[in-house]
This record gives C-alpha cells, sequence and structure tokens, in this order.
C-alpha cells in the first residue's frame, strides 16, 4: 500500500514515517511532484486537513491523507488553534510565534492548553477523519531542542519536560500527531 502524507514539513514527515508500519510507503508531495502550497483556507483545522487531502486526490489522484495542527490555548480562548503556523505573521516562523504567545501569557496564571491534530484521509474515495489530543500547559520560558514549532514550550500533562526535551519516540507515545497517526495505521490496518 502507498500513501502521500500532503505536507511539506520535514519534521512531520520524519515524525510520521516514525509511526507508520514498513508496509505502508508514504510518499512526500516531492515524490509525487507536487511543489505549490496546497491550500489551507479553511476556519477550522479539521477544515484545513480535509481541504488539503482533498486537493491532493481532486489534482494528483493519490490516496492520501493530510493533517493540521493546533495549539490552543484556554486563556486566549483556544487561540492560536488554526492560526497557530502564522500567529506572528505570514513568515511563519516558529520563535516569532513562541514569542508572541509567551508575552500574550505573561500575566496570566491559567497556562492550560492542549495540542490537536486532525489527520483527514482521503482512501478508496471516501473520506475519514482521526483526532489526536495532548493536554498540558504553556511553560514560561523556551526549554529544549528537540522537536519544532511550540515543542519548547509546550509540557504534556504529567510530564516535567517539554516537548523539545523529548526523545521522538516518547514525544509519539504521548503526543497529539502520534495519537491521531496511530488511529489512522488502526484503520488501515482492520
Amino acid at each position: 500500500m502507498q500513501l502521500v502524507f500532503a505536507t511539506n514539513n520535514l519534521n512531520k514527515l520524519k515524525e510520521v514515517q516514525a509511526l507508520i508500519p514498513t508496509h505502508i510507503k508514504l510518499l512526500s508531495l516531492k515524490d509525487i511532484g507536487c511543489f505549490e502550497d496546497v491550500p489551507e483556507t479553511q476556519s477550522t483545522i479539521e477544515g484545513n486537513a480535509i481541504q488539503k487531502a482533498e486537493y491532493i486526490k481532486q489534482h494528483y489522484g493519490f490516496d492520501c491523507f493530510a493533517d493540521d495542527t493546533g495549539l490552543e490555548v484556554d486563556a486566549l480562548n483556544g487561540t492560536p488553534g488554526v492560526f497557530s503556523a502564522r500567529y506572528a505573521g505570514e513568515q511563519r516562523n516558529a520563535n516569532d510565534n513562541m514569542d508572541k504567545l509567551l508575552s500574550e501569557l505573561s500575566h496570566k496564571k491559567n497556562r492550560n492548553a492542549q495540542f490537536k491534530t486532525v489527520i483527514a484521509l482521503q482512501f478508496n474515495n471516501k473520506q475519514h477523519t482521526f483526532t489526536g489530543i495532548c493536554k498540558g500547559e504553556v511553560t514560561s520560558t523556551k526549554h529544549g531542542e528537540e522537536g519544532f514549532g511550540y515543542d519548547p514550550i509546550f509540557k504534556p500533562r504529567g510530564y516535567n519536560q517539554t516537548f523539545a526535551e523529548m526523545n521522538l519516540s516518547l514525544k509519539n507515545s504521548i503526543g497529539h500527531r502520534g495519537k491521531a497517526v496511530n488511529l489512522l495505521v488502526n484503520f488501515l490496518n482492520s
């Protein structure tokens, strides 16, 4: 079986490849000759994931899946959410995004947050979605060198490390993307 993972984010690709069984060949957008920006214009995380998967199926004909992930902060009414990648602007800079979030939370006591990943699968001309959530809190400073995005400022519930301080296998076993990918894999294996 082969599936396209509709992402240009090499960090996401690496995380997901570590979770996909070897009998599923994972193709990247580069592998199928897709070099354009896949649209992400929906107002929800679910909507963006579905839009990306449908785009690849319609334009390239491959069974595929796409994900969208957002960090939802309680004290900010779920912000940055669907705008997580562009929170500090269209340059999509992780440090700028983290700095903006830390600034907005600087006087807030409630630092509870959750990462939410939705995977949309286009498979055998049907659509399926899988959601993974990891609850935790936003730290007051950045810690760690691993991971990407908001990982240096997100500490999952029950752990004393941020995602950026964890190795990939631990992050995948407890994280939002790992949970969603496991649901996807279970579906594909059934």
